[in-house]
C-alpha cells in the first residue's frame, strides 16, 4: 500500500490508522503454516512473500519447525532455514524411521542370519528421545535438532 492512500485510511472515529490487521486468506497450506510460523506483520511481510516464492517445501517446513516449533530466533531479512540445524525426516512414525535407519547401515552391518532378533519397537522407543514428531500441513515429519 504506498503512503498516500495509507494517509486516506481512517477508522470509525476519523483517526489516522497506523497499523492494519493482515490474514492470510488464500494460497498453498504450506505458505499459511509459513505465514503463522514467520508472525506475519507490515515490517516482514515483504521478506516473507520472498521466502514464499523462492524456497523449496521443505525449506519452508525446516523453517515451520525451527521458528514455530523450536523457537528459534530469525532475521526476516537474512533468514534462511538451511542454517538451521534440522534433520528432517519424512516418515509416518518412529518405528519407520528405525526401520530406514536399519536399512542405510546406521546400525552397521547386520548379518542375515541375526536380522529377525532386532527389536525395532526397542530401538523406535529409545528414537523418542532425540527425536520429535511432528505434522505440518496433514505430513507426518519426524526431526531432531542438534
Amino acid at each position: 500500500m504506498n503512503a498516500a492512500k495509507a494517509a486516506g485510511n481512517h477508522n470509525a472515529f476519523g483517526d489516522l490508522v497506523e497499523e492494519y490487521e493482515i490474514q492470510f486468506i488464500d494460497g498453498d497450506e504450506i505458505d499459511c503454516a509459513l505465514a503463522k510460523a514467520w508472525g506475519v506483520t507490515q515490517a516482514n511481510m515483504g521478506d516473507y512473500f520472498i521466502a514464499c516464492d523462492k524456497w523449496e517445501e521443505y525449506q519452508k517446513q525446516m523453517f515451520i519447525i525451527g521458528v514455530g516449533e523450536i523457537g528459534y530466533d530469525f532475521d526476516p531479512a537474512n533468514v534462511h532455514p538451511d542454517n538451521f540445524d534440522i534433520d528432517i525426516y519424512p516418515v509416518s512414525d518412529m518405528k519407520e524411521l528405525a526401520e530406514q535407519m536399519i536399512e542405510e547401515g546406521l546400525f552397521g552391518e547386520i548379518p542375515e542370519h541375526l536380522e529377525r532378533y532386532i527389536d525395532i519397537d526397542a530401538i523406535a522407543r529409545d528414537l523418542h528421545y532425540d527425536y520429535t514428531e511432528t505434522e505440518i500441513v496433514g505430513e507426518t515429519l519426524i526431526y531432531r535438532a542438534a
